[in-house]
């Protein structure tokens, strides 16, 4: 992208061409891009440097006509360029596609570890790409932003459980549930504590579930908390071969 003279053009949009009036048209008017700059201050005073979103999810591209196929497509967004480009087909990158007769689960880390590669070194020590707009070379780093997926998808991507009783990654064992008398389907309630204080929601009855909700929502894990969850699981990857039975 960076070849071309109007493509390299766009890439620095998100700092010198966007409208700044406190509204969010764009995700660098969000949050998480102003907190990234400053708790990275190499990497966000550069406008070059690159913020990718990753998308990914399992279809079967035949239909009804077979069920016994499952694909991956993982898609690369591109945040430094404007609205009208970012989600257009053109600019939007597929690194890898995971097909197999079922979806990979927790091998998907083993499909994805080149491209966990790559973004470790865009990030760690960057690549030499020449900027023909504005006719130099510079060295070029590059971040995962954000994900974009359905809960499922999520629970693949993270490794997290995102099925049963308690799949909620914020509330965990507090998990509200209801288990669905004919469907026999699982569906988490009371989201209304994650509303502010005193919304007008909270003492709704007759639109919820017929009770008011005054209780607070749960404070999300740190970082540190969730790794002494996880730090001892062993994880095997593949087909794990079961005793035979006698």
């Amino acid at each position: 992208m960076f070849a071309n003279a109007d493509d390299a053009k766009d890439l620095t949009w998100h700092a010198d061409g966007r409208k700044c009036n406190g509204m969010l048209h764009h995700p660098a008017d969000s949050y998480q891009w102003k907190k990234i700059n400053n708790l990275y201050l190499e990497f966000g005073k550069v406008a070059r440097n690159i913020r990718l979103g990753l998308a990914s999810d399992g279809m079967n591209p035949y239909g009804s006509l077979s069920t016994q196929h499952n694909s991956w497509p993982v898609l690369l967004v591109n945040y430094n360029l404007p609205p009208r480009l970012c989600m257009k087909l053109k600019y939007m990158m597929l690194p890898m596609m995971i097909s197999g007769p079922r979806q990979p689960r927790n091998d998907i880390d083993v499909y994805l570890s080149p491209l966990i590669e790559d973004f470790t070194k865009l990030w760690d020590e960057g690549v030499d790409v020449f900027d023909v707009y504005q006719n130099e070379t510079f060295k070029l780093s590059a971040m995962l932003f954000c994900t974009i997926n359905n809960f499922l998808a999520y629970g693949n991507l993270s490794g997290y459980n995102a099925k049963g009783h308690h799949a909620c990654p914020i509330c965990e064992g507090d998990t509200n549930y209801v288990q669905l008398k004919h469907g026999r389907k699982t569906i988490c309630t009371r989201h209304r504590h994650f509303l502010k204080a005193y919304h007008p929601y909270q003492q709704l009855k007759k639109a919820f579930n017929g009770n008011q909700e005054y209780d607070r929502a749960p404070i999300p894990l740190t970082g540190q908390q969730v790794l002494e969850q996880v730090n001892d699981i062993n994880t095997v990857f593949g087909k794990t071969q079961k005793p035979e039975k006698k």
